[in-house]
């Protein structure tokens, strides 16, 4: 199915845990005004996790009531959204799609940091060595709007914002 042709269009930023989604999301959404959805927020706010995971210490998210949600939002368009996973999500709902990748020495300390430790440490970074989040957007969406980016330094970070807002500009112009 076609994506409909919105007036704003949406973004999706994915990757694994700790490469940094949520710091250019927020960037991103100050600069263009887009709305930044953070799914791990939203689902809490609205009642979207039906239980604890004891191993990796986490709510499950109920997939089905989220997007169910977020349906009417998603169709007016100008939405960042923000998070870790990409499978279930809808082709129809986004313009393009962004796999922020890190290396695995970066990543590894930013979520020692958070305080994430044995299995779902471990888990996380093995999701970036085996590129589990880009495939399974490469498998999800047509590939002429995967786009994967580096996000290891805040150069980077800076360059992959102004990589996001010229492909946003070049979108909107194209509308007018």
């Amino acid at each position: 199915m076609q994506n409909p042709r919105r007036n704003v269009p949406n973004i999706l930023v994915t990757g694994t845990p700790g490469v940094g989604k949520s710091t250019l999301c927020k960037k991103l959404s100050e600069l263009t005004g887009l709305r930044w959805l953070e799914i791990s927020t939203i689902a809490k706010q609205n009642g979207c996790l039906t239980d604890y995971d004891p191993i990796y210490q986490c709510g499950v998210l109920d997939e089905d009531k989220l997007m169910d949600g977020m349906e009417e939002t998603m169709n007016n368009g100008g939405c960042i959204v923000d998070y870790h996973g990409c499978e279930f999500f809808p082709k129809r709902w986004f313009d393009i799609v962004f796999v922020l990748r890190t290396n695995n020495t970066a990543l590894y300390d930013r979520l020692t940091a958070r305080g994430y430790s044995g299995k779902k440490l471990e888990d996380n970074i093995d999701c970036e060595i085996f590129q589990v989040i880009l495939e399974e957007a490469r498998e999800s969406y047509d590939h002429e709007i995967v786009h994967e980016l580096t996000n290891d330094t805040l150069e980077e970070l800076e360059g992959n914002i102004q990589k996001i807002c010229v492909w946003l500009n070049q979108w909107l112009s194209e509308d007018a």
